[in-house]
């Protein structure tokens, strides 16, 4: 066996009043951030000016610190909240909560140790040659440990937190409650579909073992090309709490941002990533929708992307295959009225909403399809597309255009999509997106 285990690893709050107790300390933070006159604007849903919420970077601190400790549902939708929210929050705001995303604290070892004696046997380090007690990883569901097995594989154990499988529900329905308190919620909008979809995607994310099943599929789709990378499951070591695999290096994808990185690195990534996705949707009709950067590694030597994590793979109803293959058909064609027909077809857009809304929404639609329809590579980095989409939807919301949710399924499938344009920005990477959609449209 080898190292230490870290010191500051704290137990996963496991009990419904618990973690009640610590959301509860983690909005007071966050509202103490914001002050009283932010939480009015919150509240009114009057805020409309586009300006950047005004959090204290130690408020937003305290707010994340007790998210990572918390793990489980609440952290993952911290962590969908760090994909990008420099046009929302406030810079330093939102690179602390960018941390999220590669920052649970570690159990402590007493947790981890049950565990490991609970799936693998009272003589668990029997089964091991080396074992790095400290994680490589932690996350909003688990943490990764690198292991030698006895008979010499590497292997990367992704170990779930003690009872954030069981928590799911309950962080559901206070985060539920939270929302509605506060008003961050559309006027009208009937939330309770996409909360049960998110708790199911949530439920089969914490089970390992469809994850092993969804990983070895996605694997043999990949194939063996050289641009990606999928890792093997190792069924021997793996259990309903432990998902064992490859061992692949690499650096986050999203470190391609520094500058020690070439210009050149970032857009490989980048287009990679971006075809990828295109793939998922178009050719393989399962997509894996959890767009957190944490799950990209990049090999700088081999040029190649590791793909990790898995537990949020689904397959794709081919109506909403075809309806995106449409909608994206009539973007690049700047078609209004075949946008139209596309949106209502996902679930975008009403037969009866007013004529002023749809306007809106289809002005919406062909703004963010600006890259698509630009000629050539479009570089993100210089684009100030993200800040004109984000005031132009928060004037939707603001006017009640978004009452109605589209087909969970479908919001979903988007978040991965937008997460995917997420990257091109942080990474501020030139992608040439008409010619990767050319051979699916």
């Amino acid at each position: 066996m080898t190292d230490t285990y870290p010191k500051h690893g704290r137990a996963v709050p496991s009990s419904r009043l618990n973690r009640l107790w610590h959301l509860g300390r983690a909005t007071t933070d966050l509202a103490t951030g914001i002050g009283m006159r932010g939480l009015l604007d919150l509240a009114r849903r009057g805020d409309a000016t586009g300006e950047p919420l005004q959090i204290s970077p130690e408020a937003f601190q305290r707010f994340t610190n007790r998210l990572a400790r918390m793990r489980g549902a609440v952290m993952k939708v911290g962590q969908l909240l760090s994909m990008d929210g420099s046009d929302v929050l406030t810079p330093e705001a939102a690179a602390i909560l960018g941390t999220l995303c590669n920052r649970a604290e570690p159990m402590p070892l007493s947790q981890l140790a049950a565990v490991l004696e609970t799936e693998y046997g009272a003589n668990w380090k029997q089964r091991f040659k080396r074992f790095h007690f400290t994680p490589v990883a932690a996350a909003s569901i688990g943490q990764v440990h690198r292991a030698e097995t006895a008979d010499g594989r590497q292997l990367a154990l992704k170990i779930q937190f003690p009872g954030v499988r069981e928590s799911i529900d309950s962080d559901m329905d206070n985060l539920g409650a939270l929302g509605r308190a506060l008003g961050w919620l559309p006027r009208g909008v009937d939330l309770k579909p996409m909360i049960a979809e998110a708790r199911r995607q949530l439920h089969q994310e914490a089970d390992y073992t469809h994850e092993a099943q969804a990983l070895a599929t996605y694997r043999r789709l990949i194939g063996d090309g050289a641009d990606c990378i999928v890792p093997e499951v190792h069924h021997d070591f793996s259990t309903g709490r432990i998902l064992a695999m490859d061992f692949l290096d690499g650096v986050a994808i999203d470190q391609l941002a520094a500058p020690s990185f070439k210009r050149q690195e970032r857009d490989r990534a980048a287009n990679l990533v971006m075809e990828l996705v295109l793939r998922e949707l178009f050719a393989f009709g399962l997509v894996q929708t959890d767009p957190n950067f944490g799950n990209f590694l990049y090999q700088p030597d081999s040029g190649r992307v590791v793909l990790l994590d898995f537990g949020a793979t689904h397959p794709v109803p081919p109506a909403i295959v075809a309806g995106y293959r449409d909608l994206i058909r009539a973007a690049m064609a700047e078609d209004r009225h075949a946008m139209h027909r596309s949106a209502i077809a996902l679930g975008f857009a009403r037969e009866d909403a007013p004529a002023i809304q749809v306007e809106a929404m289809l002005d919406l639609m062909g703004l963010s399809s600006e890259m698509m329809r630009h000629q050539g590579p479009y570089d993100f980095g210089v684009s100030d597309l993200f800040k004109r989409l984000y005031e132009r939807g928060r004037q939707l919301y603001n006017d009640g255009a978004f009452s109605q949710l589209p087909d969970p399924s479908s919001v979903f499938l988007y978040r991965k999509i937008l997460g995917a344009f997420m990257l091109c920005r942080r990474l501020r990477a030139r992608v040439d997106l008409p010619h990767l959609l050319a051979p699916y449209l």
